[in-house]
């Protein structure tokens, strides 16, 4: 029997969506999915989008790459689908239209795509910080090499995290592989997530790693 993947995420239902939101959910969602979409072409990947801010951005800012953005969250994935969305005709707007969603366990998506990224983005992800669940941290060492296998040649995995003890435990995974990093100071990237910043922290630290 095998072992049941442990899950690096928290709960996948928030408050109850409004009527508008699960419109979207059951009619715009499967037309926008990654499964729609040619392997070949320019992709950038962001894993644990949230309320999805940073996708839009990416999605303005490289028009021409297809955006694919991963997000378990329910709730994140239906503020995602209403932000891109025309409020009258709920048809995707026309400068949203290269974003399309993955709103399940990011794994799963890389198990199932011969795609290579350009840009793959993990900001403020849960950090865990309890001994007893660090198991459950997503950027481990193991996935880490899980991603650099989806890279584009020079492609980029980049990290963002307010939490300081959880951005040194990502280093030390790192250099058990032979993947290369830097540490450079970077503009924040503000995201929901970011202005919360529960560890209370200056700004937050970014890491970028390379094959």
């Amino acid at each position: 029997m095998q072992n049941q993947e442990i899950r690096t995420f928290g709960r996948r239902h928030g408050k109850k969506l409004s009527a508008r939101k699960l419109w979207l959910m059951e009619n715009i969602l499967p037309a926008i999915s990654p499964k729609n979409i040619k392997k070949a072409g320019n992709f950038i990947l962001e894993i644990g989008f949230g309320n999805g801010e940073h996708v839009r951005d990416l999605a303005t800012t490289n028009t021409e790459s297809v955006i694919i953005g991963a997000e378990p969250f329910v709730n994140g994935v239906a503020a995602l689908l209403s932000a891109i969305c025309d409020e009258k005709t709920n048809e995707v707007l026309p400068e949203y239209k290269n974003i399309r969603i993955w709103p399940d366990d990011v794994r799963d998506l890389l198990r199932e795509t011969d795609s290579k990224f350009s840009q793959i983005w993990v900001l403020h992800p849960d950090p865990w910080p309890k001994a007893k669940h660090e198991k459950r941290r997503l950027l481990s060492a193991e996935f880490l090499n899980t991603l650099a296998k989806h890279l584009s040649p020079r492609g980029q995995i980049i990290i963002g995290t307010d939490h300081w003890e959880y951005f040194d435990w990502i280093c030390e995974q790192i250099k058990t592989t032979k993947l290369k990093y830097s540490t450079p100071d970077m503009e924040t990237i503000h995201t929901r997530y970011q202005q919360k910043n529960k560890a209370n922290t200056v700004a937050p630290k970014y890491i970028i790693i390379e094959k």
